[in-house]
């Protein structure tokens, strides 16, 4: 009889625990729901679509970028857009324009997805305005430094687009791709300080299949697992929660939310 009553006892309790851990489970996979997947149908809903032609889409200068015939001094500026087409509804295009003292244009340097699937370069050096149309998308400034030492940080930049690991290599998710290249620059050259967009698929792909490595800013650190999942704390980029390539994050020096899709939402560019 009290062995009964004790084996009762003990399964009762391990269904009371059991229950538990389901209930606790459901409240997990409904906080996915809510900070991971709404934001994105939203963004599929709000930036779905675009410039269905890349022929005939928009690529003139938005005239945020200094005139570099006006700008004497060395200029580099980092810049994003909303993806062609429909992937404009998950991420952004990020690319590097520098012009050193004196120079007539700026150099744009960028990672180009169609270039690899022909076998070509992904990685491509041009003369096109900085601030160009993303193909119809508006561009925003993410980083602008500028004036005396920056021709030395020009030169940096250059030696580190040389040594690009994945110039003949592109995977549109979760990487290396458009984003991996401006994450990369970035590791290299930390006096951008580049607080890349959350929306920024990709810059999580840590070169060489590494596990950690400091943030694109360079003021702090992360681990990643192909870019499909991890962590990272930094000064700039806040707390970043990365899964399956998709961004939830807090930024406390300059108060924002990171949501998958929709990006920042507070200060800063999204």
């Amino acid at each position: 009889m009290i062995r009964e009553t004790v084996t009762r006892n003990f399964i009762m309790l391990r269904l009371k625990f059991a229950g538990k851990w389901r209930r606790r489970v459901n409240f997990l996979i409904l906080v996915f729901l809510v900070l991971w997947l709404l934001p994105l149908l939203g963004s599929i809903a709000t930036f779905a679509g675009g410039n269905a032609d890349g022929r005939t889409a928009p690529r003139h200068s938005s005239g945020i970028a200094p005139d570099p015939r006006m700008t004497p001094q060395a200029v580099v500026q980092v810049y994003s857009a909303r993806a062609f087409s429909w992937r404009g509804a998950f991420g952004v295009h990020t690319w590097v324009a520098v012009k050193r003292s004196g120079a007539a244009r700026f150099t744009v340097y960028e990672v180009v997805g169609w270039r690899a699937y022909r076998g070509r370069s992904a990685l491509v050096s041009s003369v096109r305005a900085p601030d160009g149309l993303w193909f119809g998308n508006q561009p925003d400034i993410i980083a602008d430094i500028r004036g005396d030492g920056v021709d030395k940080i020009i030169s940096r930049i250059e030696s580190a687009v040389r040594d690009y690991p994945y110039a003949h290599a592109y995977r549109l998710w979760p990487g290396p791709n458009s984003n991996t290249f401006t994450a990369y620059i970035g590791r290299v050259v930390p006096e951008l300080q580049l607080d890349l967009p959350p929306t920024a698929i990709g810059k999580d792909f840590l070169p060489g299949g590494a596990l950690a490595a400091s943030t694109p800013s360079g003021t702090g650190y992360q681990v990643s697992v192909l870019g499909l999942a991890g962590l990272a704390v930094a000064l700039e980029e806040g707390l970043e929660l990365n899964l399956l390539g998709l961004t939830f994050g807090v930024d406390i020096n300059r108060p924002a939310i990171k949501l998958p899709g929709f990006g920042r939402i507070g200060v800063g560019p999204s």
